[in-house]
């Protein structure tokens, strides 16, 4: 049984909890929470509560880390340090910052003889490996990729973190005739504000609305760069029409082989729950994190460094038989 611990207790630690219960070779051991553990309610019996100031004293009794912080304050602090006494796996989703974490995290992980996996969810995460494999295939093309409707975590997390804001969502939602053009093999030139706009729904006094609206809409690598909508409603507005976690999206390539012939290659994900998905992608990589390191490897990892097998709950002769 792979050992798991879960590292702030949110939506998508929930989802990591609902992951580890449908894999038969994990066990959660603990759940780590900077709030006071006695008001901490989880969904597994019999498992510890603790206080994230002990989680280090668990560090010979878990075998790997799920951290469930948000990227913007939490994961860039919380990953290397945590990777000096764990095997840990986070998803850390700020893509323009997702080298220099690798780095942080890679230093601290080699140092302690841990694996360190970053930026795993669907995206980054399963998109990426997807764009990777889509230019392999088809290296003369382009690449485009389209988020929801769906309901941003680390977006709405960043709105939360603004001072007199209460509760948001923030969905992501891909321009329509954006989608259409690439779907039909056009390859349009697209900026990031052709391809998507962002829409707010935050609960917050009256007071603060101008200022709240101004750092939203000025917030670099989350909303700066994108037509930007701030809708503010009331608690029981959000707790009613917006009490779902839904997402999805697409990733597109579209290229030549020869001249004149042209492919498409779509995949797409349309989810019910994204903080249960991005748990189920964190159960699947600990595997690989828990195996690798058993092998003796060290250091920062990404979606790109592990082979399929490495993630798969089944034997290599399953996946001949039944999968290859």
């Amino acid at each position: 049984m792979i050992k798991i611990g879960i590292y702030g207790y949110g939506n998508l630690a929930r989802g990591v909890e609902a992951a580890i219960k449908k894999n038969d070779d994990m066990e959660l051991v603990a759940v780590f929470s900077r709030r006071d553990p006695s008001t901490v309610k989880i969904a597994t019996k019999g498992v510890d509560v603790v206080s994230a100031n002990d989680v280090t004293k668990y560090a010979d009794k878990i075998d790997v880390l799920v951290l469930c912080g948000g990227s913007r304050t939490d994961l860039p602090v919380q990953t290397p340090e945590l990777a000096k006494y764990f095997n840990v796996v986070d998803s850390f989703d700020t893509h323009a910052h997702v080298s220099e974490h690798f780095a942080n995290v890679d230093r601290a992980a080699l140092e302690s003889k841990h694996i360190g996996v970053i930026s795993t969810g669907w995206d980054p995460g399963m998109f990426s490996l997807n764009r990777a494999i889509m230019e392999a295939v088809l290296p003369d093309g382009q690449d485009y990729t389209f988020w929801g409707k769906g309901v941003s975590q680390g977006h709405s997390d960043a709105i939360r973190r603004i001072a007199g804001v209460k509760d948001a969502r923030q969905y992501t939602v891909p321009v329509e005739a954006a989608l259409e053009a690439v779907r039909a093999g056009k390859n349009p030139e697209l900026t990031t504000r052709q391809k998507h706009t962002r829409l707010c729904y935050v609960v917050a006094d009256e007071k603060d609305y101008a200022r709240i609206e101004k750092e939203i809409k000025t917030m670099p690598d989350y909303f700066s760069d994108y037509d930007t909508t701030v809708n503010f409603i009331s608690q029981e507005e959000l707790d009613r029409d917006h009490k779902g976690l839904p997402h999805g999206g697409f990733v597109i390539r579209t290229g030549e082989t020869s001249e004149g012939v042209k492919h498409v290659i779509e995949y797409n994900l349309k989810l019910d729950s994204n903080p249960q998905f991005t748990g189920s992608v964190l159960i699947a990589y600990a595997r690989a994190a828990y195996r690798a390191n058993k092998r003796g490897e060290a250091g920062a990892r990404t979606v790109f460094d592990f082979a399929p097998k490495d993630i798969s709950p089944v034997s290599y002769d399953e996946l001949l038989k039944h999968t290859l």
